[in-house]
């Protein structure tokens, strides 16, 4: 119970740690500018301290779920005093208030990248996209009753091995199985277990495409019932070519700023696959509320994502902590830029919107506008607070009643 609750506070911390900094994104790049910075402070409620370094006032509050950073003017109907007007944040380029604006989801996705690396360089990346590299190739499959046996077979003169024979090596992508592609080794998995005998594969090595020719052998396994994990495994035939492949990919010190630039590139796209399965999801969550089971994919809160994090360090899981905490971070970083007010991403939508106007109205002869009127925008805007509260709440009670477990 103590490891599972450091995991929890240690989690909270650092959600905490990544707020912190997407403030301090927005304060650092305003002031390299010339913007003025009235106040940088972590958390939300009553003031716990606060002091003043030269313009702005830096302090901490109470309730450590967020944090702001009060830059004057940041929009046209913001009140500046007369000598904060000449640095109102409205007043200056395009592609600055851009960057102050970005600069938040950007030390987001730095730090997701930092703690990527951190893995990369140690304890290695986890090859959660399955990735059908070869880890190893066996001398041999037998029939076995356990995965123990099926790992490391006690091979005998004669044995069938069926990857070995057809020249497949450690470091081999497999990209096909009789044609059909097999981006992870979960398809590679599905297209072998029904297939006996020769058997045309493609894999990927050192950049070229090479054809083999595998001799599938069927052979014995445990396999468990999806429907009642509990259940005894059943010993089944299924086609096997006696290979097994990472579950962590490991790097050295200077491969791991590659390995973790690639996984970061794959975790964007994998990213951006969620938010658009996000509203879908979540009628599986108001479901969750109300008894049914919890499909491990929907969406979770940061108490959900807290409780998942102590899990981890309770079960010594640190490769799915940092994992989890470095995804968190590209989600919310990914999130925030979406062109929806009040998110960043939203006030960049109006800044850019604002310019390309300005521009099409210069080529009619025609004076630049004023600057948006963003109470015509507070209806839209108070419905995408309201919904993204709903969403909140929602996730929040059903990480409370009915939470996703790592643990059985």
């Amino acid at each position: 119970m103590a490891a599972y609750i450091f995991g929890v506070v240690l989690f909270a911390l650092g959600i905490c740690v990544s707020v912190a900094l997407h403030e301090a994104g927005h304060m650092v790049t305003a002031k390299m500018f010339g913007m003025k910075v009235r106040r940088y402070f972590v958390g939300f409620g009553p003031t716990v301290f606060s002091f003043r370094r030269g313009e702005t006032e830096y302090g901490l509050k109470w309730i450590p779920l967020g944090g702001f950073c009060d830059i004057a003017g940041m929009t046209a109907l913001d009140e500046v005093t007369p000598d904060e007007s000449p640095r109102a944040m409205w007043r200056y380029k395009t592609w600055k208030r851009t960057v102050v604006l970005a600069a938040g989801s950007a030390t987001h996705f730095i730090l997701g990248f930092i703690v990527l690396y951190l893995m990369a360089a140690t304890m290695g990346l986890p090859n959660f996209l399955g990735t059908p590299q070869v880890d190893s190739v066996s001398q041999c499959v037998q029939n076995s009753t356990s995965n123990q046996d099926y790992q490391n077979p006690d091979c005998a003169p004669g044995d069938p091995a069926p990857a070995l024979s057809a020249g497949m090596q450690p470091g081999d992508v497999i990209v096909s199985v009789n044609g059909s592609a097999t981006p992870t080794y979960s398809d590679v998995v599905e297209q072998v277990r029904p297939l006996s005998g020769p058997t045309e594969f493609e894999v990927r090595r050192d950049g070229d495409v090479v054809p083999l020719q595998v001799d599938v052998t069927k052979v014995a396994r445990p396999v468990l019932d999806a429907d009642n994990p509990d259940a005894p495994p059943k010993i089944v035939e299924v086609g096997s070519i006696g290979v097994t492949f990472p579950s962590t990919f490991q790097y050295g010190p200077v491969e791991a700023i590659g390995g973790a630039f690639t996984f970061t590139g794959d975790m964007f796209v994998q990213t951006w696959h969620r938010l658009l399965e996000f509203p879908e999801r979540i009628p599986a969550v108001v479901e969750s509320i109300f008894g049914a089971e919890r499909d491990p994919n929907t969406p979770v809160s940061v108490v959900g994502a807290s409780r998942i994090g102590g899990e981890a360090v309770e079960d010594g899981l640190w490769i799915l902590f940092l994992f989890l905490l470095a995804s968190l971070n590209f989600f919310v970083g990914v999130f925030n830029l979406l062109p929806l007010l009040p998110l960043d991403g939203g006030h960049i939508a109006v800044t850019w919107y604002e310019r390309v106007r300005d521009a099409l109205r210069r080529m009619r002869g025609k004076a630049a506008a004023g600057p948006v009127d963003y109470t015509k925008l507070s209806a839209v805007t108070m419905v995408l607070v309201l919904v993204g509260g709903a969403v909140v709440l929602l996730t929040v009670t059903a990480d409370i009643v009915n939470p996703i477990k790592i643990s059985p």
